[in-house]
């Protein structure tokens, strides 16, 4: 996930210098990560592509504002959600709409085997767990951990408390923990046998 520090300086070059590199390296940084949640809250592919396109084409033309953004991603967020209820609200459909209806795809951008050093079989088992999560847990753990948000802007976002956040991540580590338990003994003495 991009850093902060890094999407300030693009902010800054694409306010100052309708800089288009720095347009393009901001769109394909957060691209994948705000297409998920768009399309997790219409549910449909091709929505979620044009929502995500009206975001970012409102943030080339407000460029000359860009710098009075405290916080651009929490901003490109909340753009992502407000377009993808209006497209909601033209398909007649309410908005009344819970966090829980929304099933929240997990793309596992957030554990990265080579970087854990964790076996297939255990990043399959975390990935079934995470899958199993409520859907409300799923997404506040994806927004959280996965797309890098901090607790008080996914807060923010899905309009809950920060204690809620909270909550649903102690709910959704224990329950991925509880699913990958194992005995450390026994796979570090069958990994003591295989290497000899």
């Amino acid at each position: 996930m991009i850093t902060a520090t890094t999407i300030q300086e693009l902010q800054r070059r694409i306010a100052r210098y309708d800089d288009q590199l720095a347009y393009k390296e901001l769109f394909t940084s957060l691209y994948s990560y705000l297409f998920q949640f768009a399309k997790t809250l219409v549910k449909a592919k091709e929505p979620a592509e044009e929502i995500i396109s009206d975001v970012f084409i409102k943030v080339w033309e407000k460029r000359k504002d860009l710098e009075k953004i405290d916080n651009l991603r929490l901003y490109l967020y909340v753009s992502t959600r407000n377009h993808a209820y209006n497209y909601l609200e033209k398909q007649k459909n309410t908005i009344t709409n819970t966090l829980d209806d929304f099933q929240t795809e997990f793309t596992s951008v957030y554990f990265d085997p080579e970087q854990l050093l964790i076996t297939a079989d255990m990043l399959a088992r975390i990935q079934k767990a995470v899958d199993q999560l409520p859907p409300k847990c799923k997404m506040i753990f994806k927004l959280a951990k996965e797309d890098g948000l901090k607790y008080r802007e996914v807060a923010e976002l899905l309009n809950i408390s920060v204690k809620t956040v909270e909550n649903q991540l102690a709910i959704a580590v224990q329950k991925i923990g509880n699913a990958v338990s194992f005995d450390i003994r026994k796979t570090i003495s069958s990994s003591i046998h295989h290497s000899r």
